[in-house]
């Protein structure tokens, strides 16, 4: 690669070399960084049009960022965010001001301290209750939030994304591929618990009951959860008064009055109907899609009700983007890069590359629009939680783009201003006194975490990660020296729970689905030592291993970490994990309930024993 290709790269943020797992320099194809320099509208297809990108000017940075008590040296009056002016030079107030057409952000130094506490990480869709409708809903995530901090003492619940999918059939099974992470999924809304259905005659309660679907599948059947839902909430707003929507829900009830007609993907649907500028949707089932997100909206802050005993409350869950066919590129197109694919290169468990199938956020579109799309987000996730969950939180500072045509390997980073996106992220999640935590995990830049806790943002400690990589084997860090900053837990949706770690499930269901590149006897192998040194752990800390999944939670409780969490699958000894990474259909991702319903999870003794244990490591 030239000098010239590599300096206008560097310009526009985006990466000619990276350092891989192993910390190893790889460097970036050069046609690689001439494609994504395409997708920023940056010519490098020639070394002529190379000169003429570097001689063009560039233009003023379009968003300021400032920290509370910092002064704005500079000329002029900011108009600030409630509409008063300002005169230059002066300390501004927190929020979102402008100067001429700079937006001037405004954010705290660093959040509130965080309580101290324990809690579960749940995967709402598999906590089925005798009032589900065959999958877990914000009935049920009510239902744990009051059982939970008044029967065992928890104070924190984190939920997987509950963010909203097109409303079609067949129902987007991944909750990490949302079509908008501004809106929330209707799939989840409790029938029983609505005004309409409370309010409705007996005859219409009756039909509406007659449609509930089975409630004890093997597996979650989203398909027919939604359409018995559709249909239920179908027949409520006959007896509801019509209100036409206002703001930006209008644009997200639109496109999903127009999935239904044409489809979960804009990007193939008519021509007219694929910018919203000129789409055209029928106006009542723009009013329905809209009553869904205020039936959402009702339900989610029952649940933060019933959560408030609890001193940190319920987290949400934030993926790293949305469906490249979605509402949010639907509606907010402009800030997106669609050809462009986000995921991750070449390491250990991926020796391909990882593709997302998800449009990134294109980071001059955002500093133009003084990051408005990426508020937005923000503060209509913590408008109902007290916390939110930031996955793959190194996203905030860069992202690996492949461009159209390539695979998973054949891609480079692309650098965000993470100074404007911890601003934000800080501003909003101070207006909603919420906590934040960035799931950190995996090939992350150390300056990632060091800024998490710079700014009072916890970062993420799993036990099966915890090893000292500067000391040769690599030996388990023991949880007492854990980082105090951090949310911690023994797995994660995307691991082995910790039965089927102990059974080296995780191991046979890869080997089966062939998965393996090699003879999966040396995984068997890997997965025995990895026992082994973690049974030798619970000895040297003296846990007792009677029952090891009692033992790695007590092991877990002795972590200083500010937040202690476990999932119920790993309290009761599930040994499929939720999720499992590079599969599709393969495997029953986001479809395995829990083995036991609501009364008998709280009922169960493995369960209150591991919730003892979690607790009284909180009063260390």
């Amino acid at each position: 690669m030239d000098d010239e290709l590599a300096a206008l790269a560097e310009a526009h943020g985006v990466a000619t070399y990276y350092k891989d797992a192993s910390q190893r320099r790889t460097e970036v194809d050069a046609d690689v960084v001439v494609a994504v320099l395409a997708q920023l509208d940056v010519d490098a297809s020639t070394p002529e049009a190379v000169r003429r990108a570097l001689a063009a000017p560039r233009p003023e940075p379009r968003t300021v960022v400032l920290r509370e008590g910092e002064v704005f040296d500079g000329d002029g009056a900011v108009t600030l965010e409630d509409g008063g002016e300002v005169a230059l030079p002066a300390a501004l107030p927190l929020g979102y001001h402008r100067l001429g057409d700079r937006t001037v952000i405004v954010a705290p130094r660093r959040l509130p301290p965080v309580p101290r506490t324990w809690g579960w990480m749940l995967q709402l869709y598999a906590m089925r209750s005798a009032e589900s409708w065959g999958m877990g809903d914000f009935g049920d995530l009510a239902t744990i939030a009051r059982r939970s901090a008044d029967e065992l003492g928890a104070g924190v619940l984190l939920v997987n994304p509950v963010q909203a999918v097109s409303p079609t059939v067949p129902v987007e099974r991944s909750p990490y591929s949302p079509a908008s992470r501004r809106f929330a999924n209707p799939l989840y809304l409790r029938i029983a618990d609505l005004p309409a259905y409370r309010n409705a005659d007996p005859g219409t309660r009756a039909a509406v009951d007659a449609l509930r679907p089975d409630n004890d599948t093997e597996l979650i059947d989203y398909d027919a959860v939604w359409t018995a839902k559709k249909a239920a909430l179908e027949l409520l707003w006959r007896h509801e008064e019509h209100a036409e929507p206002a703001g930006e829900l209008t644009d997200f009830a639109r496109f999903c009055a127009l999935a239904e007609q044409h489809g979960p993907d804009w990007r193939t649907w008519p021509e007219p109907q694929r910018d919203p500028h000129t789409a055209t949707a029928d106006p009542e089932r723009v009013a329905f899609h809209a009553w869904l997100q205020h039936l959402c909206a009702q339900q989610l802050a029952a649940a933060r009700r019933a959560a408030g005993a609890m001193p940190v409350g319920i987290v949400h869950d934030l993926p790293v983007g949305v469906h490249p066919g979605g509402a949010d590129t639907w509606a907010v197109r402009d800030a997106f890069a669609p050809d462009v694919r986000v995921g991750a290169p070449p390491d250990a468990f991926s020796q391909l590359g990882q593709d997302w199938n998800l449009p990134p956020w294109r980071p001059d579109k955002l500093a133009e629009q003084g990051y408005e799309p990426f508020r937005a987000v923000i503060r209509n996730v913590l408008g109902h939680a007290d916390g939110i969950r930031v996955d793959h939180v190194a996203g905030l500072w860069r992202l690996w783009w492949i461009p159209p045509g390539e695979p998973p390997k054949r891609g480079t980073y692309v650098r965000y201003d993470d100074d404007a996106m911890l601003a934000v992220l800080t501003l909003e999640a101070h207006r909603a006194g919420a906590v934040v935590v960035g799931e950190d995990l995996g090939t992350v830049e150390p300056e990632v975490t060091r800024a998490l806790h710079g700014h009072g943002m916890l970062s993420s400690a799993v036990l099966w990660f915890q090893r000292d990589y500067d000391l040769p084997g690599h030996p388990l860090i023991p949880p007492e020296k854990w980082t105090e900053s951090a949310m911690a837990s023994i797995s994660t949706h995307d691991l082995p729970t910790v039965a089927g770690f102990l059974r080296a499930e995780h191991v046979r269901v890869r080997a089966d689905l062939g998965q393996f590149e090699e003879d999966p006897e040396g995984e068997y192998r890997a997965a025995a030592r990895e026992r082994e040194e973690l049974v030798a752990l619970l000895d040297q800390e003296g846990v007792a291993a009677d029952d090891l999944v009692i033992a790695f939670h007590s092991l877990l409780a002795r972590a200083p970490s500010l937040l202690l969490l476990t999932s119920p699958q790993d309290a009761l000894g599930e040994i499929r994990q939720p999720n499992l990474p590079g599969t599709v259909d393969q495997y029953p991702n986001w479809r395995i309930p829990l083995p036991v319903g609501l009364a008998e999870l709280f009922a169960d003794a493995r369960v209150r024993r591991v919730a003892a244990a979690l607790a009284s490591g909180r009063g260390r």
